[in-house]
Parts: structure tokens; C-alpha cells; sequence
């Protein structure tokens, strides 16, 4: 007889109430009645968050830091309680769609749309799953929502409505170089026509008018016809340059630059990760905060919140960051007033 065997042997002689209490337990141990961490030692919920770029996750790669950051400082953990499903393009919309369908067709609990191209997209793959916007359009004025205060349906987010700053780029440009006369104004919009109807640019118009300088608009949204575009500007002697809000000039922001600082041409953009790669001065919103202020969004919705109940946020702070490398390059110097009121300067 072996030892397990004696052992059970020598139990089974016990006394019936002795006999029976051990059944009792065994019974209680195979039914999780003394197993009180028994719940605690199951899998922890993952959540599966889908992250849909307008432009590729290599030029957004920044803004997606700030968002996984903001994400574990909340207490999730990649591998852990949460999966990351990155999806990014080169701005063309088709195949942001496709991205969008694949996301709902893998079930993320959330989707997480960067720039206006994504929104859009997301919002056509799905009206169920949540959508956690940050964009720079105008999301009532897109069409994403109803109102800010109360977005309804299944998106929400946050909104740094750029293009209502173009007016204000247009005068730092003068701020800066106050002799410029003639200013390029860079758009990716397909319809050229249409974007000279915008509110925006509208309101450019009148800041151009009140500071005396002529707009040149040219049309370009891949890296052939903004080289076409540089050629253009310089032909018509344009002494400085107005990028405008669009994900395709995210995508193409390396060419952007360099052709700026090949023609030797002063550039303010829409957004500091242009300065950060080389270009001279932007006035904008922080990207990485709006991301890192989507992932409360997120963990809100994750904790039980419906998008529709929570407002969409807009910007309360803009920052002006120059870069001092790339005017020393062009040939410039920023008069010291601006400098000083430089919320960040690169050296």
C-alpha cells in the first residue's frame, strides 16, 4: 500500500463526525467556498482601445506617447488591462475607412479618432461604439455633433479648432516681419474655391486687410504639388508663408519644412510638432495635451460614462514656440519683443 493510499486509509477509520467534516471541506474546497481570492485570481478585464490616425502613426508618434502615458498614469497597463489596436494612413480618406471597419469589425470597446479624416471615418463604421475625438476642426461645423455642451450619440472629445486662429497667425507673421506685403497661404483643401468661402479664411481676409498684405492661396495635399507650390510662391516674390490646418500636412510636414528653408521662406504652422521637426514658429494648441486630456475621456467611458453626456472640451491656452535654429538658417532674426513672449523657444 503506498503512503497516499495509508493516509486515506487512516482517515477512512476516523469516526463518522470526524469523517464527515472532512467531506464537508473537501466539498467547500472544490466549490470555492475557501477560496477568497478565488475572484481576485481571475483574468483582469482587458480593454481593447482602437486608435485611429488621419495621418500615419509615425508622424503622430509623439501624440500617441502622451496618450499611452496619460492611459497608465490612470492605471492601465498595456499587456495587462488594456490593448492597443494603432491604425494610421497616409491621409488618404479610403483608406481611413477601412481602418475605421476594421476596428468595429475587431471590437474595441473604444475608438480614439486623431484629426478630422479619422472622425469621419469612425463615425461611418459605427454609430454603438464609442468615439473619443481630438481634432481641429470645427466638430458642429463638420458635422460630428449637435452641439459641444451636449454632443449626443456616441462621440465626444476634444476640439482645438485651429482654424479659427489664422487671423491670429497672420498678424504674428506681420508681428515678426513687419515690411512683409505678400504672404503664401498654404491649403490642402481639394476645392480651392470652397476654402476661400470658409469663416476662416474669411477672417484672414479681413486681418490681411487691416495689415495691408496680399494672400497668395495654392492648393497642395501630396509632396509633388507642394514642391509645385514652392516654386509658385517664389515666382510671385511671396516673402512669407501661412500653413493651414489639414492631417495631410502632418503627413508631409518633412517636406513642408525643407522646402521653407530651402526657399528661405519665414512659415508659421498650426501645430508645434512642425517647430519641433525644423519649421520657425507656430501658434497653436499643445497636441500631446489634447491627447493625454482624451485619455480621461476615455477612462471615463471605460468606468461607465456615455459619450453623449460628456461636453467636448476647447482649447483655453495656446502657445506660441519659435525655433531660433531655423531662423538663424533663413537668415532672420526674431525681434526680441516676440521672443520674449515665447511660451517656448528652441535653441
Amino acid at each position: 500500500m503506498t503512503a497516499s493510499s495509508e493516509r486515506f486509509a487512516v482517515s477512512s477509520r476516523k469516526p463518522g463526525k470526524t469523517r464527515w467534516l472532512e467531506e464537508l471541506l473537501l466539498c467547500l474546497l472544490l466549490t470555492g467556498f475557501l477560496l477568497p481570492n478565488a475572484e481576485a485570481q481571475q483574468s483582469e478585464k482587458v480593454h481593447r482601445i482602437g486608435l485611429l490616425m488621419s495621418a500615419s502613426p509615425a508622424a503622430t508618434a509623439p501624440w500617441i506617447d502622451a496618450f499611452r502615458q496619460a492611459l497608465r498614469d490612470l492605471g492601465y497597463i498595456e499587456g495587462k488591462n488594456l490593448v492597443f489596436e494603432i491604425r494610421g494612413d497616409n491621409t488618404q480618406s479610403r483608406q481611413v475607412s477601412d481602418f475605421a471597419v476594421e476596428l468595429v469589425r475587431l471590437k474595441v470597446d473604444i475608438i480614439v479618432a486623431g484629426g478630422s479624416f479619422a472622425v469621419r471615418a469612425a463615425m461611418k463604421a459605427t454609430n454603438k461604439i464609442p468615439i473619443v475625438m481630438r481634432t481641429a476642426t470645427d466638430p458642429v461645423r463638420a458635422g460630428f455633433v449637435p452641439s459641444l455642451a451636449r454632443p449626443g450619440g456616441n462621440i465626444t472629445g476634444v476640439t482645438s479648432v485651429t482654424t479659427k486662429l489664422i487671423g491670429k497667425h497672420l498678424e504674428l507673421l506681420a508681428e515678426v516681419f513687419p515690411g512683409v506685403k505678400h504672404v503664401a497661404v498654404l491649403t490642402a483643401q481639394a476645392d480651392r474655391a470652397r476654402f476661400m468661402a470658409t469663416s476662416s479664411y474669411k477672417e484672414m481676409e479681413a486681418a490681411a486687410r487691416a495689415l495691408g498684405v496680399k494672400l497668395q492661396t495654392l492648393t497642395a495635399h501630396d509632396p509633388d504639388m507642394i514642391d509645385k507650390a514652392f516654386v509658385a510662391m517664389t515666382k510671385e516674390r511671396a516673402q512669407a508663408l501661412l500653413v493651414t490646418p489639414n492631417p495631410r500636412y502632418v503627413q508631409h510636414g518633412e517636406r513642408i519644412i525643407s522646402n521653407a528653408a530651402a526657399y528661405r521662406l519665414p512659415a508659421i504652422y498650426y501645430q508645434t510638432i512642425f517647430v519641433e521637426n525644423g519649421g520657425l514658429m507656430s501658434y497653436a494648441t499643445n497636441n500631446a495635451d489634447e491627447y493625454r486630456r482624451a485619455a480621461v475621456y476615455v477612462d471615463k467611458i471605460l468606468k461607465g460614462a456615455k459619450p453623449a453626456d460628456l461636453p467636448i472640451e476647447q482649447p483655453t491656452k495656446f502657445e506660441l514656440v519659435i525655433n531660433l535654429k531655423t531662423a538663424k538658417q533663413i537668415g532672420i532674426t526674431i525681434p526680441p519683443n516676440v521672443s520674449a513672449r515665447a511660451d517656448r523657444v528652441i535653441r
